[in-house]
């Protein structure tokens, strides 16, 4: 095992996967002179040349269109955006080229693509830096949508993502990159769509996911303090989504509390709410509780970016109120 951090966990995996096929390239803005706005791809164009890390204009919805039109030639393109706030203007091509295609075209075009890079808040960036696009991305039909928490699975998500014949929205954190973590010297793989059961419990189940992944763990000290014994998942893979995970675990637990930094109307919480009332509603003693941001654009003042997004005492909180605790 080695220690290593969430971008060069994300680079290794990136550059293993080049070496491996030659049909790999890495696209985007900064990613080869300047080696990555984050330093992800640092080295990357002097190993593999210019012809596959290759640097864009400020162009999303062009490189992405370049992105779907290589992976229907054959190729399996690695689209960096500097932020998925950007790709804002890309979404013509993520939903109405990469997500349709295999359909549209009678099962003729597969799009074997990821499109990755940060996602949600980053500290005083403001309301248009600072979106989280989980559920804009797992409500399109043919799109996988995977955000992992830790370098670890970022290295073995992604691996599978770049091998994965549908496109493939791999988001990240400018606020993760430097997380350091332990991996395998040796080659592995994650799975898409398989969640990870963090820590064991039996009074409460909590979901998460990506960069709050964090939040949660921190809240568990405190949980413990007050005699909750708290059941951990990271469902890792958005869709396709866990489900039989937590199901099996609300059932053991008898609550479900759901962390994460989206805004709270029609969010990935809502729609895990709907599948364990519909699979496990009799197994509940206590209503589905959610901290998410609040239901506004991120302010740029910090007392207000603080008042606004999730955090360890809005954790614990909510854990108290499914237990009937005060």
């Amino acid at each position: 095992m080695k220690e290593i951090t969430f971008r060069d966990a994300l680079r290794e995996a990136m550059a293993e996967e080049m070496r491996r096929d030659e049909k790999v390239f890495l696209m985007g803005e900064e990613v080869a002179e300047y080696e990555g706005a984050y330093k992800v791809s640092r080295g990357m164009l002097a190993e593999f040349g210019s012809r596959r890390v290759i640097d864009t204009p400020i162009s999303e919805l062009g490189f992405a269109g370049i992105g779907v039109g290589a992976a229907m030639n054959g190729l399996r393109p690695v689209i960096e955006f500097m932020t998925f706030n950007f790709a804002i203007l890309a979404m013509d091509q993520i939903i109405n080229g990469a997500a349709k295609m295999l359909q549209m075209s009678g099962g003729q075009f597969n799009i074997p693509i990821v499109f990755r890079g940060p996602n949600g808040s980053a500290g005083q960036l403001a309301a248009t830096h600072s979106q989280s696009f989980e559920s804009f991305y797992a409500h399109v039909p043919g799109l996988k949508v995977v955000t992992p928490s830790n370098p670890y699975d970022a290295k073995g998500l992604l691996k599978s993502a770049i091998r994965d014949d549908d496109p493939v929205i791999f988001l990240e954190s400018e606020q993760m990159y430097g997380d350091k973590g332990m991996i395998p010297e040796s080659e592995y793989l994650i799975p898409i769509g398989v969640s990870d059961i963090t820590r064991r419990g039996i009074d409460v189940t909590i979901v998460s996911f990506g960069k709050t992944m964090k939040i949660v763990n921190e809240s568990l000290p405190e949980l413990v303090r007050g005699g909750i014994d708290a059941e951990v998942i990271d469902i890792r893979t958005i869709r396709p989504l866990d489900t039989a995970a937590i199901i099996e675990s609300v059932k053991k637990t008898n609550r479900l509390v759901i962390v994460e930094e989206e805004w709270p109307f029609a969010a990935i919480a809502s729609e895990i709410t709907y599948r364990v009332q519909k699979e496990a509603f009799d197994y509940l003693d206590a209503p589905v509780r959610r901290v998410t941001q609040a239901d506004t654009p991120l302010p740029f003042s910090p007392p207000l970016i603080k008042e606004s997004l999730p955090d360890v005492a809005k954790v614990v909180q909510a854990v108290r109120e499914v237990m009937y605790m005060k």
